[in-house]
């Protein structure tokens, strides 16, 4: 479970590489608000998005506290294999039964935003699944309108 600014995003374990202190991104020109710039890990220069930017959570993002989620991508971009995730805070290890996951529906008459591949609630927690593969090829999209403006 991954608290991000406004609400909560339930992954599975094996996406997320490593957790990271914040530092401020290198930015990326041409970028949506919700990529908010490279940062440097393991040689790599990650995109990190603001996921709740991204949804609509939230227009701005609290730094103090803030830690940065490393994520595997799912998919077959040789040239982003991860990518980051700003969070509030570490990521809380949970265990998940089926019986304790249950689908919730959103406002009513809402369209689900597309990096929202289903909303949740686990025990007593509200939380999205996200869709990651959606999720990189929004990154993918804007990491390309950068190179097409260099």
């Amino acid at each position: 479970m991954v608290a991000v600014t406004g609400g909560r995003l339930l992954l599975p374990n094996a996406t997320v590489a490593e957790v990271i202190t914040y530092a401020e991104p290198e930015p990326v020109n041409n970028a949506p608000r919700w990529l908010l710039g490279r940062v440097r890990w393991h040689g790599w220069r990650l995109p990190l998005i603001s996921f709740s930017r991204m949804v609509g959570y939230a227009e701005e993002e609290g730094e103090l506290g803030a830690k940065v989620a490393v994520l595997k991508s799912l998919g077959d971009n040789a040239r982003v294999p991860y990518f980051a995730l700003l969070t509030q805070g570490f990521p809380r290890l949970t265990t998940v039964n089926a019986e304790d996951l249950v689908a919730r529906e959103d406002e009513e008459g809402a369209e689900p935003h597309p990096a929202i591949q289903s909303a949740i609630s686990l025990r007593e927690d509200d939380a999205v699944i996200p869709d990651l593969e959606g999720i990189e090829a929004a990154i993918s999209e804007a990491l390309l309108s950068e190179s097409e403006a260099a």
